[in-house]
């Protein structure tokens, strides 16, 4: 009995000690020096910005981006998974890449208006058939 009651007092005691209320003092606090240094600015190199568009259906989706960056362009679609199959799954099948553009043609451009010496040069009579033997 002398045993438990002993055990008793010192939870009692240590309990005590853990519940006594901090000091309301604030804490000390360190005071940090603040450094000039100059700002480092990073600009890009002009005319290498690139130009994105993006074509959304109705429903607000994004269903094409074109990407124009310096000479290149290319456009992403989303791979819209067959079914219920969602995105990294193995029935969505493997990820879609990128579609380059390579050479593109104006086909339907208006010509540009010849000067008069080009004009003059397209006048000019056909150059003697070659003389048959």
């Amino acid at each position: 009995m002398k045993r438990i009651s002993l055990i008793l007092l010192t939870l009692v005691a240590h309990a005590a000690i853990a519940q006594s209320t901090p000091s309301q003092a604030p804490p000390k606090l360190e005071k940090i020096e603040e450094v000039a240094e100059d700002p480092i600015t990073v600009t890009a190199k002009p005319g290498t910005e690139g130009k994105i568009t993006e074509r959304r259906d109705n429903s607000g989706n994004v269903t094409e981006t074109t990407v124009k960056s310096g000479p290149s362009t290319y456009t992403l679609r989303p791979n819209h998974p067959a079914g219920t199959a969602l995105p990294g799954d193995a029935m969505s099948g493997s990820p879609r890449g990128a579609q380059w553009t390579v050479l593109e043609f104006d086909i339907g451009k208006k010509k540009k208006k010849t000067t008069d010496d080009e004009a003059v040069q397209d006048n000019a009579p056909p150059p003697p058939a070659p003389t048959v033997k």
